[in-house]
């Protein structure tokens, strides 16, 4: 395949996730403003404790076991693929059996230390995704290392649509039948991700038996850093939801206040980190092409295009996270008023402001990681994402707890997360650097960072209030964005082209 038809296709693969992940983000609004009414702001509190607490075991098994295989795939004899991937997923059936029945055992012991005891049914049912997500997740790294990005894109859609359908379903007919919203929702986050497992077996293949190299020791001293550096990774993009649900619970303890009130904060604090997490949730298509891609270069040698792609790819990052922060930053209060109640606006509109910028770097930090990774630090990416953990978790014991049960809170919580945050991306850029030998130009971030804090001004003092006008706001921002970028020549003919050739047949 030529480089034209190489970018061609890899190109449009990109295209198709990034659209998927569009539709996950905008599924997930649906989700986020539709639970609320359902369960309550307590309600959904409750939930996102749960929520929280398992995604810290379930979003490392997806993302390690997505690089995993698709890692596997890459590097195998195309005579062995089939009879390593069935091999692996006997690997990973066993693994989830035995993680999902250790954390169903430890529920008490999770819940309690979270300051979660009244949510520990629902927690012990979401025990069983650990298992489903530990044989669906491989699946997609079939595919992902076998470049069949629309069909990685297909499944991102369909999995979103079950799980959204699941939790709403299973929230509302459990609050008809007065029994726990919380825990309907995670019976029916179940049954959606049981059905997406079996669609996937039975679209992407199992393999088959046959002779292969791959042993469970080698697979193992593959996955494990991976696992650990994806542990890391998301108990920092959740430790500062779990922390603020501890504190909270503390404090309603200390001044004899309701659970409900701890609820509530944890809950209007979720929202905020639903605009806030927008930038990752979209660069995560960028990862999805840039894994493979990296893979393959290094198992070459070829050190051009290592540096090629971690210059496009970073540059690429950077550029769409500041569009979505100049929006969810400039418009903060706003964006949270447009969508929930003035209750939840005045909770969360000053925390989401300071934590749109703290995820923001967040998100390259995610992007960072995943070169390491691809490029075999996987013990650099493990250090520096511990680090980073200790730091914002240090932060906030420091600068949250104790704290007024309150709005005053979540500030104090947004403040030592970002700060945490954007330190672990600046040491993360610097471990990327001297890995390959490039990163992005200086210039990219200057003009990057000029055109956020413009556009993000110009969206919070230009625009009268009104939903009508903040919809408008949101919509010409980051046009004000991509013009500002287009003046200071950060964006030119160079990128056009890139994306005509893409585009074109």
């Amino acid at each position: 395949m030529s480089d034209e038809d190489s970018t061609r296709s890899t190109g449009r693969g990109g295209l198709a996730v990034a659209g998927a992940k569009i539709y996950f983000i905008l599924l997930g609004l649906v989700q986020q403003v539709a639970l609320p009414r359902v369960l309550g702001l307590d309600g959904y509190g409750a939930l996102s404790r749960v929520l929280s607490i398992t995604s810290i075991i379930n979003n490392p098994i997806t993302a390690m076991s997505i690089q995993a295989m698709s890692r596997t795939v890459v590097h195998a004899p195309p005579e062995e693929v089939d009879a390593s991937v069935r091999r692996i997923l006997r690997w990973h059936a066993v693994f989830g059996v035995v993680v999902a029945a250790l954390v169903a055992l430890a529920t008490p012991l999770i819940a309690r230390l979270a300051g979660a005891e009244h949510v520990e049914a629902p927690l012990r049912i979401l025990a069983a995704i650990i298992f489903l997500y530990s044989v669906y997740t491989p699946l997609i790294g079939i595919a992902n290392g076998r470049k069949r990005f629309l069909v990685q894109a297909g499944f991102d859609v369909t999995a979103a649509t079950l799980r959204t359908l699941g939790l709403l379903v299973g929230a509302f007919v459990a609050r008809r039948m007065a029994l726990g919203g919380p825990g309907g929702a995670a019976l029916g986050f179940v049954i959606s991700a049981s059905v997406v497992l079996l669609i996937a077996a039975s679209a992407i293949g199992v393999g088959r038996p046959g002779p292969t190299q791959l042993t469970l020791g080698k697979y193992v001293a593959l996955a494990l850093p991976l696992l650990l550096g994806q542990a890391l990774l998301n108990l920092l993009f959740q430790a500062d939801s779990l922390l603020l649900g501890r504190f909270t619970s503390e404090a309603a303890v200390a001044t004899g206040a309701p659970l409900a009130r701890a609820d509530e904060l944890v809950g209007a604090y979720r929202l905020t980190q639903m605009f806030s997490f927008l930038p990752y949730q979209i660069l995560i298509a960028i990862t999805f092409i840039l894994f493979p891609m990296l893979a393959a270069a290094t198992k070459t040698g070829d050190a051009a295009a290592i540096a090629r792609y971690v210059r496009t790819g970073v540059r690429l990052a950077l550029i769409i996270a500041g569009a979505m922060v100049s929006v969810t930053c400039g418009l903060a209060p706003r964006l949270l008023l447009l969508l929930f109640t003035p209750e939840v606006s005045a909770l969360g509109g000053r925390a989401l402001g300071l934590l749109s910028l703290g995820f923001g770097a967040f998100a390259i930090f995610g992007i960072l990681t995943t070169v390491l990774n691809s490029l075999g630090r996987e013990r650099e990416s493990l250090w520096v994402t511990a680090g980073a953990v200790g730091i914002v978790g240090l932060l906030c014991f420091t600068r949250a707890r104790g704290g007024p049960l309150s709005e005053q809170m979540l500030w104090l919580t947004a403040q030592a997360t970002s700060a945490g945050l954007l330190t672990a991306t600046g040491v993360a850029a610097y471990l990327v650097y001297r890995a390959a030998g490039a990163l992005v130009s200086p210039w990219t971030v200057l003009r990057t960072v000029l055109s956020l804090a413009v556009s993000a001004l110009l969206a919070r003092h230009l625009f009268p209030g009104g939903k009508l006008l903040t919809l408008v706001a949101a919509v010409v921002t980051p046009v004000v964005y991509v013009v500002i970028l287009l003046v200071t020549r950060e964006l030119g003919r160079t990128d056009l082209a890139m994306l005509r050739q893409v585009v074109r047949r």
